[in-house]
Formats: C-alpha cells, structure tokens, sequence
C-alpha cells in the first residue's frame, strides 16, 4: 500500500517514483496506489476564486468545494495513469505495459458535524470493497485510489489520503503501508525526546537526525510531540500497525530512489514503525554461528581480534550476545567468566554498515548487566585498536598481573594487547 501526496505528484522527482514503481510491478509486487489531491484542490479553488475552510486539519467541503475536489481529483488521477503509460524506446519505463485499475472501490459516508461544525461534503472511509481490490491484483494490475469515495445514494465525499490508504491497508491486510510526504521520516529533534524518555534506543536514530525504526509502543508516546503531516502520517501508520500491519514506512517524496532504499535496504530511507522491536538484542543460538562468523572475519584478518575457528564458535556460542535486525546478525559480543568476581569481554564486533547507533554500548550494557547477576564485579578486556573506546567507557588501563592466574599464562605477548578493567558497581 504506497500513499502519495498532491505534492508528490507536482513534484521534479515524481518522474523518478514512476520509475520505481513500474521495477516493483514488473517483480511481481502487489500495489495498491492512494493519491492525494490537496495543493492541487487549493489551486482549483484559487482559481475559482473561492475561499476554502478548515477546522482542525480538515477542510469543510462545501458544495463549491466539491467541484474543485472532482477537479482536482480527475487532473492528478490524469496525470498517475498518463505517466505509468509512458513506454516509449530508450526511456526507462520502455516495455513497461503497466495496467492501472481505478473505479468505485472506497464507500464514503459524511464526516458529520464535530464541535458545531458542519464538514458538509468531507467524509470518512466506511468501507472497501476488498474483493474487488484483490481480483484486479491477482491480475497483475495496479489499483489506483483517490482521496474521495462514494455513498449508496451516489454523493461523493473529500477524504483525507491517509484515511483512504490506512484503512485500504487493513481490509486489504497488506504487509506494509508506506506513506510518502514531505520529510523522510520522525525527526529525532527536541519534540522526539520524549522517544528517548521511553527507552527508544539510541541505534534507532540515524546520523541525519531522522527516527530510523521504532515501534508502535514508542510511537504513540510521541505522536503528542508532533505536529502537521508528522503527526498525521504518524496516527494513521500507529493505526495501521496496531490492526495488524507488519510495517508502516515513511518517506520522502523529494528522495530520489528512497522507495527502492527502503524496501531492499537494512538501512532504509526514512522512519519504519513495527508492532515489535524490529532490532533485537539477544543471546546467540547455534544457528548464528554463521552471522558471527561474517562479522569477525575482517576483524580478525586486520589483526584486530584473536581467530576464532567455527568449531570454537560452536561450542562457546551460549557466551555470545548478538543484535539481529531484519534477520540478519550485524552486531555480537562475548563474555567469559575468569574467575568468581572477574570476567572477559571478548569478540566486540559491529558490522561497518551500523556503527553509528551505539549498538555497541548496548552490549555492553546487556553483557555487564549479565556479569552482576552472576555476582562478578569487574570486567576486562584486551585490545590493540579500540583502547580509547574502552576508556571512554569507563575502563581503566591495567597490569597483567590483575588478570587470574591463568588467564595470564594464555597472554599473547607477540600481540602485546592492551589490558583494561570495568568495576562494574
């Protein structure tokens, strides 16, 4: 499900959108495409020469506004299909032959009256027509939805572009909304810090200040910070996901290539909202051998870390913490007990793609959590690049003669690593 503003259509980049468009169609996806109308209404009505009002967000469609929404509506639903049918040689959609279906798929009924306030011809979704939705996809075509839909008695009524694709996107339970606007997602900004206030962790914003990932949960705290098309793409993607959508994105329109970014990336390029947390920090299992094993590789070929073979791996895995997002290992890290009040933090590793989100101090934090369950006090660790990091941290530098015993007679002088202690009260 892919809602795109009136200002998406009028904007340079749109070209590109199509572009993108017509790839996922011709790789088989499913797309139900919702259009806005607003700035182009505005434009009708300028002309008109006819004043439009709003009470709240919403605009009060009287009956001369309805004829510039029909107007505006048919202009840019025009213009959609024109552009998906471009197929002329040496252009980028040439061989494209995409179908775009629209017609009566949205039931409307009228907003009513809110605050004394009579909103005439503006109304909200009642239903969609589901069936009819899934047989034109089941076809290979793509549905085209207006911002207005339609009563048994044959009004028509102005909705508002993210009703029509939040409730489009659960009757037709689709695996992702995506809503494309102005920004490229929730800014991590002053009003976000209210997200930070409810453990939104820190590896789920980005260097550009934009919220990458957060959930549900975390959102509807911070909706009330928001406002404007934040706070609306915001409540209407919380909706979605909260009646069964796996994933709700928001985007930029003005990004050029952010809906492929954000579908075939792990990064993304904007903000994606999920029911869970969709990066999870755990302990590894056997079957992350593997991923650990990517990870390490180029540390240990550096020389930055001691070779581990997969059969070590194998049997210490139960001594590893992993962050897994999307499926995918990215970060790990390794305790070892030495001694009843000593242990070892070893194999710290963040793969190259995620290093900015502090992913690294979220396994220490879980690993020296772990150590005072287990009634030890103070971790160590050896290094040869990252000492600084360490220290940062709060370790300091240490003898080898503050290490157990044994775990000096396995101290690799060749190496002539650094020697650092956490206490950890």
């Amino acid at each position: 499900m892919l809602m795109l503003e009136g200002d998406a259509i009028a904007d340079d980049n749109f070209a590109h959108i199509v572009q993108d468009i017509a790839l996922l169609n011709s790789l088989g996806v499913r797309l139900v495409i919702v259009h806005g109308a607003r700035p182009q209404i505005d434009q009708v009505l300028n002309v008109l020469n006819i004043k439009s009002q709003f009470h709240g967000d919403l605009r009060i469609t009287d009956q001369p506004a309805l004829n510039a929404v029909r107007a505006a509506i048919g202009i840019v639903k025009s213009d959609i299909e024109a552009r998906l049918s471009i197929g002329l040689p040496n252009t980028p959609m040439h061989g494209a032959r995409i179908r775009v279906v629209s017609g009566n798929f949205v039931t409307a009924k009228p907003k009513g009256v809110i605050d004394g306030i009579d909103f005439q011809h503006t109304g909200e979704v009642r239903r969609i027509d589901r069936r009819a939705i899934g047989q034109q996809l089941d076809q290979g075509n793509i549905v085209l939805l207006s911002s207005c839909g339609y009563s048994p008695s044959g009004e028509m009524f102005n909705l508002a572009a993210e009703d029509v694709a939040t409730q489009a996107a659960i009757s037709l339970m689709a695996e992702k909304l995506i809503l494309m606007g102005e920004d490229e997602g929730l800014p991590a900004s002053a009003n976000a810090s209210k997200v930070s206030d409810s453990k939104v962790s820190d590896s789920k914003v980005s260097d550009s200040e934009i919220i990458s990932q957060i959930t549900s949960d975390e959102l509807s705290q911070l909706i009330p910070s928001l406002s404007g098309e934040h706070k609306m793409h915001a409540q209407s993607s919380l909706t979605a996901v909260k009646a069964g959508i796996n994933r709700a994105h928001l985007l930029s329109h003005k990004v050029d290539g952010a809906l492929l970014q954000e579908l075939f990336t792990h990064e993304g390029a904007g903000t994606l909202i999920t029911a869970g947390d969709y990066e999870q920090l755990r302990q590894a299992n056997i079957e992350d051998v593997g991923g650990i094993l990517e990870l390490l590789t180029p540390l240990e070929e550096q020389g930055i870390l001691v070779r581990r073979s997969r059969e070590l791996l194998e049997t210490e895995i139960s001594r590893f913490n992993v962050i897994e997002r999307d499926g995918m290992i990215i970060a790990c890290a390794a305790l070892y007990p030495s001694s009843t009040e000593l242990a070892e933090l070893a194999c710290v590793a963040v793969s190259s793609e995620y290093r900015s989100g502090q992913r690294g101090d979220r396994l220490l934090n879980a690993l020296s959590a772990q150590a005072k369950a287990e009634n030890i006090n103070k971790i160590f660790v050896l290094t040869t690049r990252t000492a600084h990091w360490f220290m940062e941290r709060g370790f300091s530098e240490a003898d080898i003669s503050a290490l157990p015993k044994e775990r000096q007679s396995l101290y690799n002088f060749q190496r002539n690593s650094k020697i650092f202690i956490k206490e950890l009260n």
